[in-house]
């Protein structure tokens, strides 16, 4: 018989013990488990309820065929890469000229409230009925710049709000006439330097911005030069280029310096918490002033789009819109949502917590639910308008103030004219809803468009 193997007899203290400490442990580790849950929950709150950095980048005469990602034929990396990573927007709408846009888009406010409804209205724009975004912003904490163009607007940026500027008065003046007309630098005019390309200048004025407000929220409005009649020599050109090529180098040069500000947010740690937008002023200037431009028509996708800057068609509106928010904006996507100009004011309200101004009749619509990956509450319809002339489109029809409907299922290539007898329910539906906006939004007075200077009052 095999003897018992020997036991170890656990006394009553000894197990006591060691129950208090593995009590007195679990507890060490809950509270080490909530401090961190509280501390990881504080983080993520900082970082969600963050104001972000705002950049609105505004590229003149831009439209649908002036970028690679939405149809473009030239070399764009930089929008494309912005749109790779970013949401593009395929139906953005701004007015058919850049006056009427640029108050749109600042003031938030359709042309026939502010009476800017074409480039030769009058630009005083009075400052007790018209808020900027700028001054908006600025009670929400932002600082804010204008880098580049700022044209018949009236009196100069820093009045409206913005706490800096670098910018160039009326279309074209800069690359006319450089050196009779140079540019204003927070109320100084400065003349430009022999050699000087502006657009370089207002980069490195930009970094500047940057960097000295790096710890502080921002809005940077920067309505690029690019790419504007008449077409020059950027300097990347080749000598000899003819105007095809000018024109794809200004494109290009476009492109460059977009890419020249990322890697600049990058440099400064910023860009996680900026938020991108690109757009245009209107479509692109081809078709009208050949004569000026010498360019080839405007094509998406290697075919001719309906109508130019200046007209009243889809090619004198439609802009591409790219935006791009890193961890924020889904990449890659590809949205059929409606959005004008005018929304970018109560979505960059919304987003840095800003007040919309009371008081005020506001025609944007913020698109910052769709910006975050969101479905949000897009737009039934958009409205454009320009010089007496306007209409108002859905998703699928467009009617004008004189009574035609179009049906875009083509668009951009071609508007399809609805005959006034049609018993298509669907269009005679359509008419009567578009009809009632319409009736709700009556066009300003004529103002023939074109691009003639007016100075604005100081």
């Amino acid at each position: 018989m095999k003897p018992a193997m020997p036991t170890t007899e656990r006394s009553p203290s000894t197990q006591l013990r060691k129950v208090v400490f593995g009590v007195a442990l679990m507890k060490k580790l809950l509270v080490a488990a909530a401090l961190l849950f509280v501390t990881a929950g504080g983080l993520f709150a900082a970082q969600s309820s963050a104001k972000p950095n705002i950049i609105l980048i505004f590229g003149d005469d831009v439209g649908l065929g002036d970028v690679h990602c939405s149809g473009g034929p030239f070399k764009t990396p930089n929008f494309d890469s912005l749109a790779a990573g970013g949401t593009r927007f395929e139906y953005c709408y701004a007015m058919p000229l850049c006056e009427p846009s640029r108050c749109m888009l600042l003031t938030g406010r359709y042309p026939f409230r502010t009476g800017l409804v074409g480039n030769h209205s009058n630009p005083n724009l009075p400052f007790k009925t018209e808020i900027m975004i700028p001054a908006v912003m600025k009670k929400a904490g932002y600082v804010s710049a204008c880098i580049g163009k700022w044209s018949r607007l009236s009196f100069d940026p820093g009045a409206w709000g913005f706490d800096e500027y670098m910018s160039t008065r009326d279309s074209g003046r800069y690359w006319s006439d450089q050196e009779k007309h140079g540019y204003v630098l927070n109320g100084q005019e400065k003349s430009i330097l022999p050699g000087e390309y502006l657009p370089d200048s207002m980069h490195n004025y930009i970094v500047g911005f940057l960097e000295r407000n790096k710890d502080r929220p921002f809005l940077l409005y920067y309505p690029m030069e690019h790419i504007h009649v008449p077409i020059l020599p950027t300097p990347d050109s080749k000598p000899g280029a003819d105007k095809d090529q000018l024109y794809t180098d200004n494109v290009e040069y476009m492109d460059k310096l977009v890419g020249k500000l990322m890697a600049e947010l990058d440099r400064l740690k910023l860009r996680e918490n900026t938020l991108v937008i690109f757009t245009g002023d209107n479509g692109t200037a081809k078709h009208g002033v050949t004569a000026l431009s010498g360019v080839k028509p405007t094509t998406v996708d290697g075919k001719p789009i309906s109508g130019s800057k200046g007209s009243m068609l889809e090619g004198g509106s439609r802009v591409p819109l790219i935006v791009n928010w890193p961890g924020v904006t889904p990449a890659g996507k590809v949205k059929p949502d409606l959005i004008d100009i005018s929304d970018f004011f109560s979505t960059f309200a919304e987003l840095g917590g800003a007040k919309l101004p009371p008081g005020v009749t506001l025609d944007s619509h913020s698109f910052a639910a769709q910006i975050k990956g969101e479905k949000g509450t897009p737009r039934e319809w958009v409205y454009v308008e320009l010089s007496g002339k306007s209409y108002v489109r859905n998703a699928r029809y467009k009617l004008t103030n004189g009574g035609e409907l179009f049906d875009l299922r083509e668009a951009p290539f071609k508007e399809i004219r609805i005959a006034k007898n049609t018993t298509d329910a669907a269009a005679i539906a359509a008419r009567a809803e578009l009809q009632k906006v319409l009736d709700q939004h009556p066009a300003g007075p004529d103002d023939t468009s074109g691009e003639t200077a007016v100075k604005p009052a100081k």
